[in-house]
């Protein structure tokens, strides 16, 4: 049932309107006047204002430029008996929705009722969905109160409605798109598109076309226009992620855009204008790869306007407990169960490991046990078993019986045994809980080691 407002000088007309609504289960509000039509805007907050254009005093124009501005969600259809194509014109040209001329059909009001209404529902669901991904994006409510973590936030505060450019580096896992889109979602921009690029996951031609667009016939296959992704992010913010593998010949054509913010799609004589917020970020410091030849300098610097640069995880571990915390939360609110806890001998575990994956690892790893615990507690013995070792007994591992020019099934096979006697030594010589563990049968343990000595 939706809330319709009918606004029109004859009151005859608005008492059938109003009828029509009725018979259809709405609310109807009507008003023979627009004055005071206007001043319960706010109270109705209706869903579809159906008014007439021509009235006294206050217009029905007013009405529907009152509504742009005020109403931003509010469809509006305008009615008259003075039909005209200029008439009709700037009513859409203004935004109404619709517009229908004296003497109507009952059938055709009906219709285009029903067809504004279903825009409405999906302008406002759409309204919701970009309020959520704002405040999901917010940088308050990114996690971590390490020293280092904060000191990005602020920087993000400070340079999120800026123009500039700028550079996200970080290991993967860290957190860089998430960045990007905090930065996009905090600026004047964050009502226009995000829109990401994965700089690795194409080869050079598809990704020039990608970016650019092409023109039909540029090339076998371009059967048709295609618009690029700098034109589908324009006036809004595009992301690229993994700029480290861009080729050479590729970053000159991106460093070209970025100086003379236009671009000129595959096949084109024309360059289009546009006005893109570059987001960067590597997995690698370019830095590196400009001294390796693989990066252009100026490029940097154009992209590298602000850095940030986002610490492993290894390296803020003060910031895991909090993490854990928040992804078992998000975990009970997807799987609409209850909060799970973390027992502290876990949660010591997880403070201990390398995470080589970094947050996304911890994401997969919190995600991981909260499905297979029991009790409501996740327990050491739910998490993986790499996470069960500190970093100094994966350097052992991966140093132990070293020796140049030994057979490689020789090597696999020492490093495998060690493996197993520290997941055995972690489960106090219980071969059952390591088989489990180890996703292995008693049999095949007892095969990859000679567990007569080890005593349950």
């Amino acid at each position: 049932m939706a809330k319709i407002l009918i606004i029109d000088d004859e009151p005859a007309m608005v008492e059938v309107i109003s009828n029509l609504c009725r018979d259809r289960g709405h609310q109807a509000f009507p008003f023979s006047s627009s004055e005071s039509a206007l001043d319960a805007l706010p109270r109705i907050d209706p869903h579809l204002v159906i008014v007439d254009v021509k009235m006294e005093k206050v217009g029905g124009f007013d009405v529907l430029r009152e509504c742009r501005e005020r109403f931003p969600n509010t469809t509006v259809i305008m009615i008259t008996a003075y039909a005209s194509v200029e008439t009709a014109v700037e009513a859409m040209k203004m935004g109404a929705y619709d517009y229908i001329t004296k003497p109507f059909k009952v059938d055709e009001l009906q219709l285009c009722v029903q067809r504004a209404l279903d825009y409405q529902a999906t302008l406002r669901e759409n309204s919701q969905q970009k309020r959520e991904i704002r405040d999901r994006y917010k940088f308050e409510n990114l996690v971590g109160t390490s020293s280092r973590m904060q000191e990005i936030y602020k920087l993000i505060g400070k340079v999120a409605d800026t123009e500039s450019t700028i550079l996200i580096q970080g290991e993967v896992g860290t957190g860089k798109e998430l960045v990007a889109r905090a930065l996009h979602y905090n600026s004047s921009r964050q009502h226009l598109p995000f829109v990401t690029v994965n700089c690795s996951a194409l080869p050079d031609s598809m990704l020039e076309s990608e970016l650019f667009g092409h023109k039909k016939g540029a090339f076998a296959g371009a059967v048709i226009d295609k618009i690029g992704l700098f034109e589908e992010a324009n006036h809004g913010t595009l992301f690229f992620d993994e700029i480290n593998s861009m080729s050479l010949q590729l970053q000159t054509k991106l460093l070209r855009v970025l100086q003379e913010r236009q671009i000129r799609r595959v096949g084109d004589n024309r360059n289009i204008p546009i006005n893109v917020r570059a987001i960067a970020a590597s997995v690698e410091p370019l830095k590196n790869k400009i001294r390796g030849g693989g990066f252009r300098e100026d490029l940097y610097y154009r992209l590298a306007v602000i850095p940030i640069e986002i610490p492993p995880l290894r390296e803020r571990i003060e910031d895991i407990p909090l993490l854990a915390q928040y992804f078992l939360q998000r975990y009970a609110l997807q799987s609409v169960t209850e909060q799970k806890k973390i027992d502290p001998k876990a949660l010591e575990q997880l403070m201990r490991y390398g995470w080589p994956g970094n947050v996304r690892e911890l994401e997969n790893v919190i995600e991981r046990a909260s499905a297979l615990c029991e009790g409501g507690i996740i327990k050491s013995e739910d998490l993986p078993a790499p996470v069960l070792y500190d970093r100094d007994s994966f350097e052992t591992i991966s140093e132990a019986d070293w020796q140049v020019g030994q057979p490689l099934d020789n090597f696999v096979r020492a490093q495998e045994r060690k493996y197993i006697e520290l997941t055995l030594k972690f489960n106090q010589g219980s071969r059952e809980k390591t088989a489990s563990m180890l996703g292995i049968s008693i049999a095949t343990l007892y095969r990859k080691l000679d567990l007569k000595h080890h005593r349950a």
